[in-house]
């Protein structure tokens, strides 16, 4: 599966736009069609409570299945619905206003910099540098650890935490003490935060009172834990993943280079074409749910395959397969989600990787990789679209 992507992906859209999939050992259905997505993110019969789950409830699955970490989480507005996702919501978004992000532009500008110099330096004799682990995979982090308030001392400590928790290749019991030691520390960030607030998101989310009741202390440390998570992983991949696609269409590049396309379309065509996330777990049937001859039984799991989704024919046209920025994309790229559940930090990851990609080419317009498109390997991370490197040359 992770070594062979794009089949995976043509394998899961012949197969329909909704068929029974295995996730490691766990039966699943998942969705492969954006208009059949669009519909079941905003279905209230599916819902992201794991007591709906007829295979939890019965035992069939228990805390050593690999993938649950990103199912089993604590009581945040990734994990409720209804009315309590509805001010668990309404809290971060109030903390994550359009001024917090734009006020975060020129330390976002900065750190690029910083890091684009960190590039140079690594690449300056003309060496092969892993483009993900100099630029693309520190800027995140760096962004969302200034913006929650988690000491730079730390990023790194929390990169090789995510970095077990998401490979499908750590020992479960090695991943919950992972999952036991993040809980510990945000348990003890929120609580210095709690006692000494800042200027930072974290703050701002325990002291958010307006919508209803405030956020207790789990569901700070809730929403903390998966924002940090979300805010990092994504945008590293996309970067990378555009750097991939703009490599091997230089024409396209060169559009950019000139005006005459906009880096946006860069990022917009990058989240359809390659976006960050393969598959996005879970929600479960509260009652059965009929999909044409097909039937979602209550309390069978559902999941959003956002890759095959992004390749939907119906929807882009007989090229699906193909990186094209003049694409129609806007109101129609689903790598965020969709409905209530969409990701709030989506602005936050355009932004980013609307920085760095003009910054990184117009730093290094020679800049190409180091090895054929070919020889790239994913990480072995079924949920993430991740590249365990991107060796580049800079040029002269």
């Amino acid at each position: 599966m992770v070594g062979d992507l794009v089949g995976e992906t043509a394998r899961l859209r012949a197969a329909g736009r909704l068929t029974k999939i295995d996730l490691l050992g766990v039966p699943a259905w998942t969705v492969t069609e954006h208009a059949l997505a669009r519909q079941l993110l905003t279905d209230t019969r599916l819902v992201k409570d794991i007591n709906a789950w007829s295979l939890w409830s019965a035992g069939a699955v228990t805390d050593q299945w690999p993938l649950i970490g990103m199912i089993l989480v604590d009581r945040s507005m990734f994990s409720v619905d209804g009315s309590e996702h509805r001010r668990l919501r309404l809290k971060t978004t109030q903390a994550l206003s359009r001024k917090r992000l734009e006020d975060l532009r020129p330390t976002i500008e900065s750190i690029t910099a910083e890091l684009l110099d960190d590039l140079a330096k690594a690449g300056a004799a003309g060496e092969v540098v892993d483009l993900k682990t100099v630029f693309a995979y520190p800027l995140p982090m760096r962004v969302i650890g200034k913006l929650m308030g988690v000491d730079p001392a730390d990023e790194a400590l929390l990169l090789g935490w995510y970095k077990k928790f998401f490979s499908v290749m750590t020992p479960q019991d090695e991943r919950l003490r992972v999952i036991a030691d993040m809980d510990v520390y945000f348990t003890n960030m929120v609580k210095q935060k709690t006692a000494t607030p800042s200027d930072d998101l974290t703050s701002a989310l325990i002291q958010a009172t307006d919508g209803g009741e405030p956020l207790t202390e789990e569901e700070v440390i809730g929403n903390l834990k998966a924002l940090v998570a979300a805010g990092h992983e994504t945008t590293v991949s996309l970067i990378v993943n555009a750097v991939r696609a703009l490599s091997a269409h230089p024409e396209q590049l060169s559009a950019l280079r000139t005006g005459e396309r906009e880096w946006t379309e860069a990022v917009e065509e990058t989240l359809r074409y390659d976006g960050p996330v393969n598959h996005l777990l879970m929600r479960f049937a509260t009652e059965d749910i009929t999909v044409g001859d097909m039937v979602i039984e209550k309390g069978d799991g559902v999941v959003m395959s956002y890759r095959a989704i992004g390749r939907d024919t119906d929807l882009h046209g007989a090229d699906a397969d193909e990186f094209d920025l003049t694409r129609p994309t806007a109101g129609r790229n689903m790598s965020f989600g969709y409905g209530p559940h969409i990701c709030p930090g989506a602005a936050l990851a355009r932004m980013e990787a609307g920085i760095a990609l003009p910054a990184l080419f117009g730093r290094f317009p020679e800049l190409r990789l180091a090895v054929p498109d070919g020889e790239l390997v994913n990480l072995p991370v079924m949920t993430q679209n991740d590249l365990a490197a991107f060796p580049i040359h800079l040029g002269n």
